[in-house]
């Protein structure tokens, strides 16, 4: 008997609620259509927004920034990881967004769960969207802070919490394009709300980089956000993620993000890769591969960013119409509790640069044919 056998049951108890997520291994990609488990899937499962993840160019950076430095970055990037490369990438990502500096993470968790807790401790006061991204949620408990939860995108509910709940220091805690809603909230005002009651600003502009925005910058900067956090995984099409401000925010998360000082840095590829992707998706080409995804999102017509949820209530009910699409050639993921809230149980689409409107309108059908 071993002391870890309660995991059968656990599993168990997963299956039976529908719950139970299972590997699923892609073999090859080609535009928007993958190979899943051996069958050909038109891919609405992903968030490369702009369609870069399998742009050879992308492929090519890595591979020269490999083959000339290496590949481990070897060490921490406050010991000897920081190199030349990293310096052009923070560079170029600041000066995409037009703020001072921009601090490479290795992720956007890692990213989430290293400035909270380096900003917010004990004494302090976080206001927090009550749909925020579970990489958001854990930020807050490590810092250690007062969590005040408000009203999903709700001013009014912000606005009386801010008025009647005191700290050290104060933080409005947000993303700009919610990752399973697909919803932007009013940025602009909340920011100047935060600000007014003496609030700094955090916004999560993951979803929004590359779709959104001024030059596909985001909506963070835009709204007068104090920190602003992105990914370099999505738009991009590399890996890894930022967080975009001030110097001395910048200088202070060098001395304090403990996922930042303990972590070995990117590998040069990674970063080459990221480096690529940035200067297509804020050049021409990108303001271009933009046009073409938002007129798809206009196409499916359902929301004002790239992300579509398809809300079924039932966790088996959200499995069920995922196998169905998977039949018809789709590939959709069922997103079920805890990822989103107890009874909202979804399919989560996404849309890319890549898809062509015969795939989307493909999609569309699907969906009314599974409805019915």
């Amino acid at each position: 008997m071993s002391v870890l056998d309660f995991l059968d049951d656990e599993l168990a108890a997963l299956s039976a609620r529908g719950r139970r997520r299972v590997e699923r291994v892609v073999t090859a990609r080609g535009g928007a259509e993958v190979v899943v488990d051996g069958r050909t899937l038109v891919n609405f499962a992903s968030n490369d927004y702009l369609g870069l993840a399998l742009d050879p160019r992308l492929a090519a950076a890595a591979a020269a920034a490999e083959s000339q430095h290496g590949t481990g970055a070897g060490a921490s990037r406050l010991i000897s990881g920081h190199t030349a490369i990293t310096v052009e990438l923070e560079a170029a990502l600041a000066a995409w967004l037009g703020v001072e500096s921009a601090r490479l993470f290795n992720s956007g968790y890692a990213a989430n769960t290293g400035v909270v807790p380096a900003l917010a401790g004990p004494g302090d006061v976080i206001f927090s969207d009550e749909r925020n991204h579970a990489s958001l949620i854990d930020g807050c408990r490590l810092s250690r802070a007062q969590v005040v939860v408000y009203r999903h995108a709700d001013l009014t509910d912000l606005e009386q919490r801010l008025a009647t709940v005191t700290g050290r220091r104060r933080f409005v805690v947000t993303e700009s394009v919610f990752s399973m809603d697909g919803d932007v909230p009013a940025l602009g005002e909340l920011v100047a709300l935060a600000h007014r009651h003496g609030a700094a600003a955090i916004v999560d502009d993951a979803h929004a980089l590359g779709v959104l925005g001024p030059h596909g910058a985001g909506l963070g900067v835009a709204a007068g956000a104090d920190v602003v956090i992105a990914t370099l995984g999505k738009s991009v099409g590399a890996a890894g993620a930022f967080v975009a401000g001030s110097r001395p925010l910048a200088d202070f998360l060098w001395n304090r993000a403990r996922t930042l000082i303990f972590s070995t840095g990117l590998t040069t590829g990674t970063q080459a890769a990221a480096l690529e992707g940035v200067r297509i998706a804020s050049g021409p080409e990108g303001a271009e591969r933009r046009h073409r995804l938002l007129d798809g999102v206009a196409r499916f017509g359902r929301s004002p960013a790239a992300i579509v949820p398809i809300v079924l209530g039932d966790d088996r009910v959200a499995v069920a119409a995922a196998a169905l699409l998977e039949a018809r050639g789709f590939w959709v993921p069922a997103i079920r509790p805890p990822t989103v809230a107890e009874g909202s149980a979804r399919l989560r689409v996404t849309l890319s640069a890549a898809h062509s409107g015969q795939q989307i309108d493909g999609l569309v059908e699907a969906l009314r044919t599974i409805a019915g």
